[in-house]
């Protein structure tokens, strides 16, 4: 740039920082293609804005192929002057996956972990899920539209549970299901910094953090309006359509 504009590289580089240009990063994005869209994000935000009375609402989903990864070389621990240092080779040790019910209201997450990822599994899981909820409440399940949860034996569980409410996210809108940003949580605090020797350990340690995080549970602060997330989108295909793609 310093050169095609006959400029010092010092003065590009006070203009990018003026004007907050960081064109060495990037921000991935993908737009719902889901001709319900609208009608879904209305339904889920209201049920995190305004709950219903005599009700319990559960994001639920799954994480799946955790690897239990054991590092070749042993860490070396953060002190005065330097970060800690983890080597980025590492072995195997076999996968599983997670399986997370959030409560909104109150913070605290019901898990398993399993060794595969099948609608039995699933199924399964709601099944332990319902045992946990007192019989007088309803039941309101938000997931995804992945296959798992709409297979037929799934839903004809759910029919025969009239007090399960299912309410799925528009397609590519991972991020309307707030177990995601708990997700986010355990993989960056006991996940993904780990040393594991075998899935056993690998288990342990998520229940671990599993029971710690409940003992101390915090809802998450939902704050944005269904127009709100309408609003930020518009602005964000005006920008597409400015690009001239």
């Amino acid at each position: 740039m310093a050169r095609q504009t006959q400029i010092s590289p010092a003065s590009v580089h006070r203009i990018w920082q003026a004007f907050g240009i960081q064109p060495d990063r990037q921000r991935h994005f993908k737009l719902s293609t889901d001709p319900f869209f609208v009608e879904k994000v209305r339904d889920i935000v209201g049920l995190y804005l305004n709950p219903p009375d005599k009700a319990v609402v559960l994001c639920v989903d799954e994480k799946s192929q955790i690897r239990a990864l054991d590092r070749t070389q042993p860490m070396l621990p953060m002190g005065l002057g330097y970060i800690e240092g983890v080597t980025h080779d590492y072995e195997r040790h076999g996968t599983t996956t997670l399986l997370a019910a959030l409560d909104i209201a109150t913070g605290q997450v019901f898990s398993e972990c399993k060794s595969r990822h099948r609608h039995q599994e699933y199924l399964s899981f709601l099944k332990r899920v319902d045992e946990n909820v007192p019989a007088a409440l309803d039941v309101h399940l938000i997931v995804d539209n992945y296959s798992t949860h709409k297979h037929p034996k799934v839903k004809r569980w759910l029919l025969a549970h009239p007090r399960w409410h299912v309410h799925y996210t528009p397609t590519y809108s991972s991020w309307l299901n707030q177990v995601e940003i708990w997700f986010n949580l355990i993989t960056q605090k006991a996940i993904r910094r780990g040393t594991f020797k075998s899935v056993k350990e690998l288990v342990s340690k998520i229940d671990q953090f599993v029971q710690h995080y409940n003992s101390h549970p915090h809802p998450f602060n939902w704050t944005a309006t269904a127009d709100s997330i309408f609003q930020k989108i518009e602005r964000l295909c005006q920008r597409i359509s400015e690009t001239g793609h």
